[in-house]
């Protein structure tokens, strides 16, 4: 147990080292941020750290949750049935989600953050599991369904988009 512990924020760290290169710190105190982040234990961590450290609200957002992947749960993620069963976009993977089901939440939750962005300037730290960060890049980007299935990104990646 102790080992998770330390590797999670080791990760922590990281993440932060990688946000602190992504977002000018110096402008932060002039925006208004506030991070998003999914209640699952390792979101809700690293985005508790990175608001401590950087000075701005973090609130759980259960619209960032991963992917009920049913009977796919706890299984390698990387294996060629996995990668079939992700291309069936609206089919519940495993008696869990579809791919469909997750895109409404996430892009729901997107569409709520543009207008908060465009009423207030209020910029989003969103930290989430990979599932969802493959939902959100297709939200920003043309993708085609294999694209989609085999996009990935590492722990504690940061990426920047914008409405």
């Amino acid at each position: 147990m102790a080992r998770q512990y330390g590797m999670s924020k080791t990760k922590s760290v990281a993440a932060l080292i990688r946000l602190s290169q992504t977002l000018d710190a110096s402008r932060l105190p002039r925006l208004h941020v506030q991070i998003l982040y999914s209640p699952l234990s390792r979101a809700r961590d690293t985005a508790l750290i990175i608001s401590e450290i950087i000075g701005v609200p973090a609130v759980s957002e259960p619209r960032l949750l991963e992917q009920n992947y049913g009977t796919w749960e706890g299984t390698a993620r990387d294996g060629e049935a996995f990668f079939k069963a992700k291309q069936s976009l609206s089919e519940r993977l495993g008696g869990g989600e579809s791919m469909l089901q997750v895109a409404q939440r996430v892009y729901n939750l997107i569409d709520d953050v543009k207008a908060d962005f465009e009423a207030t300037g209020r910029v989003y730290i969103l930290v989430a599991h990979n599932g969802i960060s493959r939902v959100v890049e297709s939200y920003f980007r043309d993708m085609t369904t294999e694209e989609f299935a085999r996009f990935g990104i590492k722990n504690c990646e940061c990426r920047e988009y914008t409405f």
